[in-house]
């Protein structure tokens, strides 16, 4: 390997850390906006989400700039494929925490009504499974990575179960149809943000160990 691929290399691994630790923070002030009912941060989120996407693609454009000048193959060209990969998916978690965000603008609006599940836990998994992916990637760590593909069951479980209580809810409060519907949405955004942690963790493993695990867990 040159020094010049290598140092792109490098500036690669930089960046999409970057882009990890920003969408992990976009996350967790979606969901501290949602558990406070606070709009002014639902919107900062929302805001937020041009400078994600801009990260997005200067990320993309400098993973075609290697493949096009270099030709990388085997352990680099599974980094740069990984890469480009965990890129879109963390743009991906990013707009899926703006609609969580703009659930809580959407709620504020509707008024308040007792949160018909147990989001603060759903939350809290999410967040550790998406923590846990992003650490794996930085870490280069596979058994993390593979305990955030057995945890993709839980979350599942917890979206399915939470849909049942708002149904239950509507049956009983069909005056809260409104904010029940945008809780339900909530749980829906978070169960996929859980998905594409999962897929993240999943190209760490193929990044290190060249196995697709895609289908496994």
């Amino acid at each position: 390997m040159t020094q010049h691929m290598q140092r792109q290399l490098e500036k690669l691994k930089k960046m999409i850390l970057a882009l990890s630790a920003v969408v992990e923070e976009c996350y967790q002030q979606a969901l501290h906006s949602l558990e406070r009912m606070d709009v002014p941060l639902a919107q900062n989120v929302v805001k937020g989400d041009k400078q994600i996407n801009e990260m997005e693609v200067d990320l993309e454009e400098e993973c075609l700039k290697i493949l096009a000048l270099h030709q990388p193959v085997a352990t680099d060209l599974r980094f740069i494929v990984a890469v480009l990969k965990i890129n879109n998916d963390l743009e991906r978690i990013s707009d899926l925490a703006v609609n969580v965000a703009e659930r809580t603008v959407g709620l504020a609006s509707v008024g308040r009504i007792p949160v018909p599940f147990d989001l603060e836990g759903l939350g809290q998994k999410v967040g550790a499974m998406l923590n846990k992916s992003l650490t794996a990637l930085v870490n280069l760590d596979t058994a993390l990575a593979r305990e955030v593909c057995t945890l993709d069951d839980e979350v599942d479980a917890m979206h399915k179960q939470n849909y049942t209580l708002v149904k239950q809810q509507i049956r009983l409060h069909p005056e809260r149809l409104d904010a029940l519907i945008q809780y339900i949405s909530v749980s829906r955004h978070l169960e996929r943000i859980a998905d594409l942690a999962t897929n993240i963790a999943e190209d760490v493993i193929y990044m290190i160990e060249g196995e697709i695990v895609r289908h496994t867990y």
